[in-house]
This record gives structure tokens, sequence and C-alpha cells, in this order.
């Protein structure tokens, strides 16, 4: 059995828990706020996984590519792209060297990816490469200072391989990388504001939206928008 095919397991079984099925749709709301209208827009999400973020993209009307390393994180992405009956591109590829032409893309998606790359600042820069002048990137990592990123720091010391390798990230961190890729900031936000707890986020769910508009300090998952600068006329 491939070493992957129990991470495909694990993202489908976290999915349908509790947990899971409030911190995921509290995150993607938080990220396709940030992207703002997809009707119509070429959309690319970097290390697509299991296609979360590409298939909520096509159902906004997108024209999306999904793109990972991984077969067979792949071929799971498939399944659920054939179940969720939406029209989408999925394609294997390394996030360090963007199979795709300079400006392809109208908006770049980059969800817990960042974390697990060896040369984050190649990746943003290649994310960048393919915006057209006046695209937007949107990345969404788990806030370092957090417990959430204790806990899996934690699993990584008890024996995960996957976090064990993990690199977690701060405000300032993606700041400074969207700016070294020469993209301007639009916006930063953050969601999750529960401790990795069912009651606390079925609790705390309904105040989101909230937290997430006040800028309320403890947010679990940051989110940046960014904008590559528009040719002049």
């Amino acid at each position: 059995m491939p070493a992957t095919a129990p991470l495909a397991a694990s993202y489908a079984r976290w999915r349908t828990s509790p947990l899971g099925a409030i911190t995921e749709r509290v995150e993607k709301r938080v990220v396709f706020e940030m992207a703002g209208p997809l009707r119509g827009r070429r959309v690319l999400d970097v290390g697509t996984g299991d296609g979360t973020y590409a298939i909520e993209a096509a159902r906004h009307a997108a024209t999306v590519v999904g793109l990972d390393s991984d077969p067979v994180m792949l071929a799971a992405a498939r399944s659920r792209v054939q179940s969720a009956n939406v029209a989408l591109t999925l394609r294997e590829g390394h996030a360090e060297a963007l199979p795709f032409d300079d400006g392809a893309f109208d908006v770049v998606l980059a969800v817990t990816v960042l974390c697990f790359v060896p040369d984050a600042t190649a990746v943003v820069r290649e994310m960048a490469r393919v915006l057209v002048p006046g695209g937007h990137l949107v990345l969404g990592e788990l806030n370092r200072f957090s417990v959430w990123a204790a806990q899996r720091r934690m699993r990584g010391w008890l024996g995960s391989n996957m976090w064990r390798r993990a690199r977690f990230w701060s405000l300032a961190d993606l700041k400074r990388l969207a700016r070294e890729a020469e993209l301007q900031v639009n916006d930063v936000r953050g969601s999750v504001f529960f401790p990795p707890s069912d009651v606390a986020a079925r609790f705390m769910a309904p105040f989101e939206p909230t937290l997430t508009r006040l800028r309320a300090p403890g947010a679990a998952f940051l989110a940046l928008a960014a904008h590559k600068a528009a040719l002049p006329p």
C-alpha cells in the first residue's frame, strides 16, 4: 500500500468528525471571503490534497485546476470530484516548479501547503509567477502560536512523520513571504478561535465570523490575501 494512502484515509475521517467538519467549515469561509468573487476566474489550488478547496472553488463557478505532487491524494480528489458532480482539472506537479505559464491564473489558493514544503520562499514566488498581473493569492496556514500547532508538534515528537517535518507560520512570516515574492498584502484574517475540542468547536462556531471581523487574538488558522501589481496602462 502506498505510504500516503493512510493519509488520504485520515483526511476523510477528519472531515466526517464533528471537530473536523466545524474546523473545515470556518476555515473555508475565511479563505473564500478573501478570495473574492470567483465566477469565470481561473483558479489554481496548490497542494490540493483530496480536493477540498478545488471543489469549493468549482462550486463558485470558477475554472479550476487542483495540483498536488502525490498521486494517491489526487486519486482521492478525483473520487471526491466525481461525487460532488463538479468540473475541474487535477494535475500532478510540484509547488516549487509549477507546470504552468506565467500569468496563467487569476487566483491562486494554497491552504496548509507552506508547512510541508522545504523552501516556502520559492513556492510563494512560483505562485506569484503564475498569477496574472492584478491577480490574487490567498494563503492559509496554522498559526505557530496556537494550541493546535503545539498539539501537532507533540504528535511529531511522538512519532508522526507528517507533523515531525511540519513548519508553522506567524502572520509576520506570511507577510514576509508575500513581499519577498513582490506581492502586495491586502488583508490578513484569523479563524478557529477554539481549541481542538468538539465541545469548544460547537460552542464557538457561531461566534467565528464576529471574532474574525474584530481580528480577535488567539486564532489557530491564519489567512493572508495578496495581489500581484497590475501592468501600467
